[in-house]
Parts: structure tokens; C-alpha cells; sequence
């Protein structure tokens, strides 16, 4: 589709005020076009009137110069024919420089070039469309794998369930009973698992595989390959996409002899205890003498920078509870709970509450300190650091480690991925997902994780959590049908294109991208899987080829781009700041909501993700005479957030890279600068502009300044 662009001035909100509009929309021609049209409100009825008429009329690219592409998006929205480019002169000039001032009008001027650029550039995106199958994997067929499929289910879709045991249920099938999660009651409760696994037997829509596990995966949304094994027999079949609902294991009690296991049969672990409670008799291991004062020790194994290093989330309330069997069983037992801290929030609250009235129980944060084996059989139990102020010792029939959890993660899925079988994790082998914002997607597109597999859980946040995950797997496929993508791109219908002809084999796309959108042959070509790719484009600043790009974004526009930055002769700075879409754009119109003053020396360049940077900017912009180039985007490290997992650490290591190009251009590293962001920390940035800002006074003028094509 051939695009007919358009420019259009809004003078509402301040921005007549602030810039000269009737200047501003002479700045088209100047590029070919014609001339911009000035109204005081475009986003009204009678501003969306003039576009949508300029449509009707043959006009299919607006460009709108007026306020952020976030604020009344919806105004701005004209039909699947039309693209839309939005020009930020309300937040990003108006709001946030001095009214009419030369540098004021000059930035203004500048966005409005920049916009107009980019559109030029761009190509209408073609989706990419296949004939997709809709059908959801699940793989697990505890609570949350058949709440999952039972969610797809209800949809009206097909699932197919994967269980490696000859039943379903999971571990709950193993507890006597669940604890009280209503608020409606204070009392352990039955655990329903037996209604969940008739109701999912009998569902028409779901497929059930007891004894079987996956063979295989490949493929990509709406066209996944699957192998699954049977009883002997080879099962193969197309999936849309898959659920990972493989629960948890618990943590090796055999790393706990500090806690006296092994070293004696009547110190057991919270899943052993639950066993025997839930066969009807709670005794010493030892003798089978009935277990008249028992201890539960929290945090076993758990919280401990030696073992596992965060909660893991159900096991205060599970010792809660069968602290409550014993004393149902005996109320003349005796009950004795070591915590670090006790959490039981929300109405977990009112069974807390129960028990701790109960005189039978005896509650206090402590340390251990030792935990010793008697001739008798009995354990004896030294804490320190108590509520009472002193050490206590607790001679015990039986003592239960509340052993913490680990993701059951490792060899459930087996990925023909280049980037291997398993869902990548990040900390502590759970399924790495962008936890705040888009806490079900992992790396893997199409591919959910759900229940204690994704994090520490108990099984009623499983049910929860296994129906979102359902929602997000069909979202997924029902997105992929129409050729768009999900998180955090949702519905763009770019996706990347490579000229193979010019491909040298570096591999470099197929091992920076971050969601394995790349396979590759024995040679080392990637070999693309488009319905996995969300957009990111940090192939693209992976490649020394500069062969992938998407019609609506890749490295001739960002180039082209700079290029229409006016770089003033005289020793006047102009500064380059590109940011990531996702928190630090965001910020910046934070701040100019905020009406927070920034020097108007800098030109702000949106990317997709710092990911996206190819070091090709940053030569043309110094080429062409900007003084320093500033990159913000999200933060990183141990607990990072970036969208796109790795885009800023990406941006660093390849702008590292530079200094030896800056070297041949007689340039000081200084001149580039990369710093993390959130969206919350607006408020930092006219400070950290300004530093840089004042950094490159220090410096100097760039010295290709006057060799500038301006």
C-alpha cells in the first residue's frame, strides 16, 4: 500500500502558546509535502473530523503534532487503513521549555522533522498470516494444569493434558486436607481435588495423558510440533500454545542435617508429616509411639542464603494447619512453631488468628540453634533470640522441617529451540517472566507458566494464577492468527524481515534475541519463526550486516531520523537522547505532565528497546555533529525489569564497544552515556539531563560540527 502523508498542527493545551504553530507548519515543505494544517483541537470532534475527511479524501498517513501518543490514543485511531504518527510537542516541548524562545521553537521544529522522517520512511506493515490450530497444551495435571485446561475449556477452545503420573491431582492429591482460604471458616477444609479431576476427566473439550510426558516441542504460536510419549506410544500433534503447570518439588531435605535430618527418623519434613496425618495416625517414625509434643521449624531451608534464598510462600500456613491435626487428634498434644516471621496475609488472617488462641500451641520468632537426637528418641530443640527475651530448649517426640519449594522446571517441555530445551529462568530456576507488568509471559512466545511453578504459590493462587495463564495463551493465539504480537508490542504487525544475501552467519541475532525467535541451519543461517517475535528489533541492532529490518522500523529511518536534526554552526549543543519505549519514554512525559523544566538542547529519539541500537547511530549522529548521545533505558541486574530482559545491558556492552571508533574520530568516550530509568523516577530527569548536558559544555563542541550536513 503506497502511504499519502499529511502533517498536522494542534495549537491547543498550551502549544500555541509556547511555539509559533503557523511557523511550524511550514516545516513540511521543506521535505516535499505539503503544507501542515493548524487547529486549535485536534483531538475534538471537529480536529478528528479534518483527518478523518483528509482520509476519506486519499490521505492515509497522518502525521498529528500535538501531545504523547499515550494521552487519547483513541481519538487518534482511524481504521486498519490508515497508520498514525504522533509527534509530541505538548509533553516534550511546550510543557517543559521556555515559551517562544528561539531553542523552544527550534525543538519543536526538530520533533516535527523527526516525525515526518520516520513516516516517510515507512512502509505499511504486511502480517504475517498463517492457518494457525487454537488448541492449548497443558503440560502438569496438578490443580493448576486442570484449572488451566478447564479455563481453555470454557472458551469454547480444546486442550490436550499432559500428566506424567498415572493420575491426576499433583501434590494436593497427597494432603489431608487444604487450610482455610475463604475467611469463611477457621478450620482446615476438604481439598475439592477429587470434583477438579472428575470435572476435567469428563470435560468433551479436554484431552487427557496420564503416564505420559512430552517428547518434544517446536515450531512456533498457533503451529507448535508436539511429540508426546504414552504408555510406549508415540503421539504427535499441533498446539497453539502451551501451558508449563509442572508445580514444585520440595527442597532436598538431605542438605538439612544442621536441623537433625537424617540423623534421626522422627525428624521429618512438612510433605512426610502431611502423609502421615493424612493415613489417620501422627507418630514418632522411631517407634510408632504417638507424637505428643511435636515442633515445626520455619524457614527450613528456605530463606537461607546457603539453600533457598526467598520464601517459599505456603509453609507458615501449612504448619498452622497441621499444628491444628495434631491438636484435633490429641488435645492434650502440644504444639510448638519456631518462626523467622509468620505470614499469613489477607484472610489467611482470621486462621491465624485461631491458632494462636489455641493454648495447646506455643508460637515464637527464634533462631535455632541446635537440634539434638536423645537416647530416648526424643528430639531436643535449642532456640535462641525468642519473643520471650531468652533461650529455650523443647524436648520433642517429633520435629518437622517446613522444607521449603523448587520449580519442578527442567525437562517438562523439551524446546527444539537454538536456545535450548527449558524456559529460560532468572533467579533460582523459576521460569523468567517481566514480573510487575507481564508477570505470566517467559521468554518463550506462546509458552505460560503457571502455579508454584512459576513462583512460590499455594494451591488457591494456583487456581487463580492457572486462569490467567489460560486468558494470556489464548490471547496469544488468537493474536498470532491476525499476524499481531503480544507483550510488549501487543498488536504490531511488523515483524522482521533479512536480506540472507548479505548474511555472513555471525549467529548474532540468533544469540541476542531474547525470545528464540531464531533457529538457524548447520551453516549458522537463522532461520526465522516470525509468530515467536515480539517486536523488540534487538536482532536488528545485533546485526553488523544491517540485513534485518521491520517496514515501520529499522536502521535507514532511525538514521535518517538523526539526520533531520538541525545542528546549529555556531556553539550551540545539541544532544541525542534515545530512549526505550517502555519505562523511560513514559517518564519523560511524567515529567512533562509535571511541567518539569528540561534543557531544550536535547532531541529525544523513542526506540522499541535500547536492545535495538545499532552502533551505526551513534556514528552518524557524531558525523553529523551532535555533541553527546545519551541512551536511557530500563533497569537491570539482579532483579532487572527490562521489557525485553536484556535491551539495556545489551545497549552498554555494544556502546563499550565504541570507544575505539570514538578514538579514530578524535572523540572522548564521555560522549556516550547509557543510565537505567523507571517510569517512577521522572523526576530525575532534569537533573541527569542536565549533568549530562553540562558534561558535554565541559567537553566542548563537537568538532564534526562544521562539517554537518545542516
Amino acid at each position: 500500500m503506497n502511504l499519502k502523508l499529511q502533517a498536522y498542527v494542534c495549537s491547543g493545551c498550551g502549544i500555541g502558546d509556547a511555539v509559533d504553530t503557523a511557523q511550524l507548519s511550514k516545516i513540511p515543505k521543506e521535505l516535499g509535502l505539503a503544507e501542515a494544517k493548524v487547529h486549535p483541537f485536534l483531538c475534538g470532534p471537529e480536529g478528528h473530523k479534518l483527518i478523518a475527511d483528509d482520509i476519506a479524501g486519499g490521505f492515509n498517513y497522518p502525521v498529528v503534532a500535538a501531545c504523547s501518543k499515550r494521552a487519547v490514543a483513541e481519538n487518534f485511531m482511524f481504521g486498519p487503513d490508515a497508520l498514525v504518527e504522533r509527534v509530541n510537542i505538548r509533553e516534550g516541548v511546550a510543557w517543559v521549555s521556555e515559551p517562544k524562545s528561539a531553542e523552544t521553537q527550534n525543538l519543536a521544529e526538530d520533533y516535527l522533522k523527526i516525525g515526518l522522517v520516520k513516516a516517510q520512511k515507512t512502509s505499511f506493515p504486511e502480517p504475517f498470516i498463517k492457518e494457525l490450530e487454537k488448541t492449548v497444551l497443558v503440560v502438569g495435571g496438578g490443580i493448576a494444569g486442570m484449572t488451566s485446561a478447564l479455563a481453555v475449556a470454557k472458551t469454547g477452545r480444546n486442550a490436550v493434558l499432559v500428566e506424567k503420573e498415572k493420575t491426576l491431582g499433583g501434590y494436593l492429591r497427597k494432603l489431608k486436607k487444604r487450610f482455610p482460604t475463604s475467611g469463611e471458616t477457621d478450620a482446615p477444609v476438604e481439598t475439592g481435588i477429587t470434583e477438579t479431576v472428575r470435572a476435567t476427566m469428563n470435560e468433551p473439550r479436554i484431552k487427557v495423558h496420564t503416564d505420559a510426558v512430552v517428547e518434544s516441542i517446536s515450531g512456533q504460536p498457533g503451529l507448535f510440533d508436539v511429540v508426546i510419549s504414552s504408555g510406549g506410544a508415540k503421539i504427535q500433534l499441533r498446539v497453539g500454545a502451551v501451558i508449563q503447570a509442572t508445580g514444585f518439588k520440595p527442597y532436598d531435605a538431605e542438605k538439612l542435617g544442621h536441623l537433625g535430618y537424617g540423623k534421626t527418623p522422627n525428624v521429618v519434613t512438612n510433605a512426610q508429616f502431611e502423609e502421615m496425618a493424612a493415613k489417620g495416625k501422627i507418630v514418632r517414625p522411631s517407634d510408632g509411639k504417638p507424637a505428643r509434643s511435636v515442633v515445626f521449624i520455619q524457614c527450613a531451608g528456605s530463606r537461607d542464603k546457603n539453600h533457598l534464598p526467598y520464601c517459599s510462600s505456603f509453609c507458615c500456613m501449612t504448619s498452622l494447619k497441621q499444628a491444628a491435626y495434631l491438636r484435633e487428634a490429641d488435645p492434650s498434644a502440644r504444639a510448638y512453631i519456631f518462626y523467622k516471621d509468620m505470614r499469613t496475609p489477607g484472610k489467611y488472617e482470621r486462621f491465624y488468628k485461631k491458632m494462636q488462641d489455641d493454648d495447646g500451641l506455643f508460637m515464637t520468632k527464634a533462631e535455632i540453634s541446635a537440634v539434638v537426637a536423645e537416647p530416648d528418641g526424643t528430639v531436643t530443640v535449642s532456640a535462641t533470640n525468642t519473643l520471650l527475651g531468652e533461650d529455650i530448649n523443647v524436648a520433642a517426640d517429633l520435629v518437622v522441617l517446613a522444607a521449603g519449594i523448587e520449580p519442578n522446571a527442567p525437562d517438562a517441555l523439551h524446546l527444539k529451540y537454538r536456545q535450548g530445551p527449558d524456559l529460560p529462568s532468572l533467579n533460582y530456576g523459576f521460569p523468567d517472566s517481566h514480573f510487575i507488568c507481564f508477570p505470566y509471559e517467559t521468554r518463550r512466545t506462546g509458552i505460560y507458566a503457571t502455579g508454584a511453578v512459576r513462583h512460590p504459590m499455594d494451591a488457591a493462587f494456583a487456581e487463580i494464577d492457572a486462569g490467567g495463564a489460560a486468558l494470556k495463551a489464548i490471547q496469544c493465539v488468537e493474536l498470532a492468527a491476525k499476524g499481531k504480537s503480544a507483550h510488549p508490542r501487543s498488536g504490531d504487525t511488523s515483524y522482521p524481515e533479512i536480506a540472507f544475501e548479505r548474511c555472513t552467519q555471525c549467529k548474532r541475532c540468533t544469540e541476542e534475541c531474547p525470545y528464540g525467535m531464531y533457529d538457524e541451519d548447520e551453516k549458522g543461517t537463522p532461520l526465522p519463526n516470525p509468530l515467536r517475535c515480539r517486536r523488540c528489533g534487538t536482532c536488528m541492532g545485533a546485526c553488523p550486516q544491517r540485513i534485518i529490518s521491520f517496514k515501520d522500523y529499522h536502521v535507514d529511518m532511525v538514521s535518517s531520523m538523526i539526520r533531520a536534526i538541525t545542528v546549529p554552526q555556531e556553539e550551540k549543543l545539541r544532544v541525542l537522547v534515545f530512549v526505550c519505549e517502555n519505562d523511560a519514554m513514559p517518564a519523560f512525559d511524567m515529567a512533562g505532565l509535571s511541567k518539569m523544566r528540561l534543557d531544550s538542547s536535547i532531541r529525544v529519539i523513542p526506540l522499541r528497546c535500547l536492545g535495538s541500537i545499532n552502533l551505526v547511530w551513534l556514528s552518524d549522529a557524531f558525523s553529523k555533529g551532535i555533541d553527546g548521545v545519551l541512551m536511557l533505558g530500563c533497569p537491570y541486574g539482579d532483579d532487572y525489569q527490562c521489557h525485553n530482559m536484556k535491551g539495556s545491558e545489551l545497549a552498554k556492552e555494544r556502546s563499550g564497544k565504541l570507544e575505539e571508533t570514538l578514538g579514530r574520530m578524535m572523540l572522548e568516550p564521555e560522549r556516550v552515556r547509557l543510565e537505567q530509568l523507571s517510569i517512577n523516577e521522572y523526576h530525575k530527569l532534569p537533573k541527569l539531563i542536565g549533568d549530562f548536558v553540562a558534561r558535554m559544555e565541559e567537553l566542548g563542541p563537537n568538532p564534526f560540527k562544521e562539517f554537518g550536513d545542516n
